[in-house]
């Protein structure tokens, strides 16, 4: 049988095989078995007992994390020419329409999150295959096609987020980083777990939320007791 590791017999020692822990305690022990160099994410996953392959069991959302994500996220407003100061102003990292969409058009996609106008959209069909795989393709439902742009903007740079269960179930999110307070973390997830709850399809039978496992970039995954977050 092979010796643990230095890191695998810290999270050994700390983490329960098997055990469901309260969201709280989740929160205070990915902090305790992070032993990365680097400000790792803090990530949460959550299966859930729908059908994604079924329209009216579909779970998709925006959460806005009450301490951000920790991250700098780089936004690109695409906007006709009155609403361009309004974006700027809001923290907007770039801001135009034409000159950008050429550039996107060239394979430019060195941004996180793209927002725009109604009146736009009809300018970024073509960009579909681009934008598409890369997850930046504006959508009304995540919020990021709106007649107030600066708003949008605003939300995004202070810690909106949108999420979508994927194929298997499962919803991913990033929702702050190693370097929060235990407090922090805990307020995050809770937020974003409440949200989902909440999103809750009519169709979903039987248990919604099978598991919830919360960890960080290269971490072992802590398991969490659904009841802690209702």
């Amino acid at each position: 049988m092979s010796k643990l590791t230095k890191n695998q017999k810290l999270v050994a020692d700390k983490v329960e095989a098997g055990k469901a822990y309260s969201l709280r305690e989740a929160a205070e022990l990915v902090k305790a078995i992070t032993t990365t160099k680097f400000e790792a994410s803090v990530d949460v996953d959550v299966r859930l007992g729908v059908d994604p392959r079924k329209a009216n069991q579909m779970v998709r959302g925006v959460v806005s994390l009450p301490n951000g994500t920790g991250k700098v996220t780089r936004v690109l407003a695409l906007c006709t020419p009155d609403q361009e100061e309004a974006a700027k102003a809001a923290g907007a990292d770039y801001v135009g329409l034409d000159e950008y969409i050429d550039k996107i058009k060239g394979g430019w996609t060195d941004v996180d999150v793209i927002i725009t106008m109604p009146s736009c959209m009809g300018k970024l069909g073509p960009l579909g295959r681009i934008l598409g795989p890369r997850g930046l393709m504006p959508n009304p439902k995540s919020g990021t096609v709106t007649m107030d742009v600066a708003k949008a903007v605003k939300e995004v740079k202070q810690g909106k987020i949108d999420f979508k269960v994927d194929k298997a179930g499962i919803v991913h999110a990033s929702i702050g980083k190693v370097t929060f307070t235990p407090e922090q973390i805990y307020e995050n997830a809770k937020e974003f777990l409440q949200t989902i709850i909440k999103l809750k399809p009519a169709a979903a039978k039987g248990t919604y939320m099978k598991s919830i496992f919360i960890s960080s970039t290269m971490s072992a995954g802590i398991k969490v007791d659904p009841k802690s977050v209702e």
